[in-house]
């Protein structure tokens, strides 16, 4: 199953994501995981993200895009993956596609974590981080808003979206309940 997450910070994708990549059997793949790992490894990839981060810049786009696509290129993603952090703007969508159309595969779906803005707020100010501030928070949100609002919108045909409130094991049965609705 290949599938793509998305949802505002502090909404549960990564403790989402690593529950189901364990289910499924498939890697839980993390654009921070492979920035730190480019990084470490003093790859070409890493050593281009670095001078736009040590200038204070974001990082290009076809950087990332590099990263996620030689991450998909290992063999343990021939039965799937499950992105975290990646695609966040319809841009690198449409480089996704592009990689995965030239596998000969698409996406299975993309979920999307439901969760109102003060839950948010209050699980990231009670993970007590220095970067976790109620301004940084709620401007993160807008942020995400902002760049994630064309990326539904250019998912709207694989889109299943979970309520992202709860345990967490009832959270994970939400995702795959809603992935077999979908598939069925």
């Amino acid at each position: 199953m290949r599938l793509v997450l998305v949802g505002p910070p502090g909404a549960g994708k990564g403790t989402q994501a690593e529950r189901m990549a364990e289910r499924l059997g498939v890697p839980h793949i993390s654009t921070g995981d492979l920035f730190r790992a480019n990084l470490r490894d003093e790859t070409e990839l890493g050593r281009a993200a670095k001078r736009y981060m040590d200038a204070g810049d974001l990082v290009p786009d076809e950087v990332t895009v590099g990263m996620v696509r030689d991450r998909l290129d290992d063999e343990d993603t021939a039965k799937g993956f499950i992105l975290d952090g990646f695609p966040r703007n319809a841009a690198q969508a449409g480089s996704l596609g592009g990689i995965l159309a030239d596998k000969g595969l698409q996406l299975d779906a993309v979920v999307q974590f439901e969760v109102d803005d003060e839950v948010v707020v209050q699980r990231l100010l009670g993970r007590g981080r220095s970067d976790d501030n109620e301004d940084t928070i709620r401007n993160r949100q807008r942020v995400y808003r902002d760049e994630t609002a064309p990326l539904l919108r250019y998912y709207s045909d694989q889109l299943v979206t979970v309520d992202a409130v709860g345990e967490v094991g009832e959270i994970t049965d939400r995702v795959f309940s809603a992935l077999h609705a979908r598939s069925a």
